[in-house]
């Protein structure tokens, strides 16, 4: 049964001249006012009159999934406080009017109504705008069509979020400008992305997430550029490195602009190994204890390579950094050359004690494993933060602001954030967590992987896998058991690849790059299956939790227990 809400703008709109019918947009738009049953929320999805759909329709139209997932839960909670009194019972009906693209584009204002199309439906979204604070980026659509916004953030192209733009639909539009639409190519952002390598696990397309397949991560210590995870949250953008331009901010020296000749010749080159991981590496974890918000990323969002570039230091003090301006600033915040339709680039920061000591390492790199940055991996110029969470290493660096605050994008403000096991999309407030900078010990088996089958008759099985802390802190043991964790013992690691000679230990609380391990060791003679697990302790004597639960949190992040994976024994078949 739909309900159909009292309608507060009945005289808002003038006459709307349609092919089939002669109705007002107001009187349109009042009867799709509706709520209906859901089973997926055991509640109503209901037609927006009020802030609940505030960030929900941001989400669809500019927006990022923790953004949308809030909006749903939230709209959950204050659906179930609407007041019945206002709603009346009406017969259901499919019938829209037809609506041209003409009367379309007169709606792009607050005053007229703000409509868009999508799909060959036309939706009235105006009382969603009049209450949002953002609602400059949705008016770009206004009196046109989604579809240009919809290929920018196709990763939420997902059934609820249909679902809920499908509660403001007031029209279908003419089938001469649907005719019209179809003959017009939508500008594809992504096109101009990168070839990516066939082997990688890919999360999503648009942007372009993936990773490597478990088995060949361990099979370098230095991690190749093309199966090197990729974390995209934008398309690629293309940058011509003759007229690049890197803009230095808010130090005593005023603005510093580097061309990328400047960056390499004005300033020494300086060489580190490390390690970057996502802070949704192992997600899928999570996601089997309780369903999360997030890419649903395996055990390879973590790659390791050797970075070459300008120390950050030295240039920031070049443009004018001196220990007075740690008086006033804390923040060092990285800006991309990365943006999406409403020019919004993608940004995060990092403290400015992290920025400027000599031990931190910080680059501004132009190489990766020997060679120009890859277009995925930043190129001309990324900031590498060694020991910190992925999402601070900003690619396509474009500007550098020494501030007082941290960086106000959404990636810094409200995502990259943990919580308590406790906070569900009801009650998580993003400003009452810190962002994640340095991240915890972690560890995983590469080597078998899970459902692997082993012979009996091998008598042994090598395991093989990966080990890194954050914040420089070096791992130094990973205890490996086969029988769930009752009995371990010690992997040997290496720092180098196969065959070659290990390198100096690196100094305190500067091991950036990961540990490689194995160990080989007998098969159990009575045992059907092997539950193999490992864990890794770094040199503070940090230590991963052996179970899931108690870290789960809302966007899957900082996922770092015990790892685990199942192999079955097969016997041999001449075994009586």
């Amino acid at each position: 049964m739909l309900l159909l809400r009292r309608c507060h703008s009945l005289t808002r709109f003038g006459p709307l001249n349609t092919q089939r019918h002669q109705v007002t947009p107001a009187v349109v738009s009042c009867a799709v006012r509706l709520w209906r049953s859901s089973s997926e929320d055991g509640g109503s999805y209901q037609r927006a009159h009020g802030p609940r759909w505030r960030h929900g329709l941001a989400g669809l139209l500019a927006g990022t999934g923790a953004v949308l997932a809030y909006s749903l839960h939230h709209h959950k909670v204050q659906a179930e406080q609407q007041d019945s009194s206002t709603v009346q019972t009406i017969e259901k009906t499919s019938a829209f009017p037809i609506i041209s693209q003409e009367e379309v584009t007169t709606h792009r204002s607050l005053e007229h109504g703000i409509w868009v199309t999508f799909k060959g439906g036309v939706y009235d979204i105006t009382e969603f705008v009049a209450m949002h604070p953002g609602g400059d980026k949705i008016l770009l659509a206004a009196g046109g069509a989604l579809e240009p916004f919809w290929a920018l953030y196709a990763v939420h192209n997902q059934e609820h979020v249909l679902e809920m733009l499908s509660e403001y639909k007031v029209g279908e539009l003419s089938a001469e400008d649907v005719k019209k639409q179809k003959a017009i190519k939508t500008s594809d952002p992504y096109s101009t992305d990168p070839e990516r390598h066939p082997a990688m696990h890919i999360n999503s397309l648009k942007p372009f997430n993936a990773e490597p397949p478990p088995e060949l991560l361990s099979d370098s210590f230095i991690t190749p550029s093309a199966i090197f995870f990729k974390r995209n949250h934008l398309p690629v953008p293309q940058v011509d490195a003759a007229s690049y331009q890197l803009h230095i901010e808010g130090l005593p020296g005023g603005v510093l602009t580097l061309s990328l000749e400047e960056l390499k010749t004005r300033f020494p080159k300086h060489t580190i190994t490390a390690t970057l991981q996502c802070a949704g590496n192992r997600r899928s974890e999570m996601n089997k204890v309780k369903q999360v918000k997030g890419l649903n990323w395996g055990i390879a969002a973590i790659s390791n390579a050797t970075w070459g570039g300008a120390r950050l230091r030295d240039v920031l003090l070049a443009a004018g950094y001196s220990p007075d301006v740690a008086q006033r600033a804390f923040h060092v915040q990285f800006e991309g050359l990365d943006k999406d339709v409403t020019g919004t680039t993608y940004g995060a920061s990092i403290p400015l004690n992290k920025a400027v000591n000599e031990e931190g390492d910080v680059l501004l790199a132009y190489e990766m494993n020997g060679q120009d940055i890859p277009p995925d991996h930043g190129y001309p110029v990324r900031a590498v933060v060694p020991g910190t969470v992925g999402a601070r290493n900003v690619k396509w660096l474009g500007k550098i602001i020494v501030s007082a605050e941290e960086s106000s994008s959404h990636w810094q403000q409200n995502d990259y954030k943990g919580f308590s096991p406790g906070t569900d999309w009801d009650t998580v407030d993003f400003k009452s967590a810190p962002a994640i900078q340095e991240l915890p010990i972690q560890s995983a088996i590469t080597v078998p992987t899970d459902g692997a089958v082993v012979d009996r008759s091998s008598e042994e099985v090598t395991v093989k896998g990966y080990a890194w802390s954050g914040g420089g802190r070096e791992v130094v043991r990973v205890d490996v058991s086969l029988d769930g964790g009752k009995t371990w013992q010690v992997a040997q690691m290496r720092s180098s690849e196969k065959g070659q000679a290990p390198g100096p230990s690196p100094p305190p609380g500067r091991a950036w790059a990961w540990k490689l391990w194995e160990v080989t060791a007998p098969l159990p003679a009575e045992a059907q299956e092997l539950e193999i697990v490992c864990k890794a302790v770094d040199n503070s004597y940090n230590m991963q939790p052996d179970t899931v639960p108690p870290i789960w949190n809302l966007r899957g992040v900082l996922s770092n227990a015990w790892h685990r994976v199942k192999v079955e024994i097969r016997e041999d078949d001449n075994e009586e």
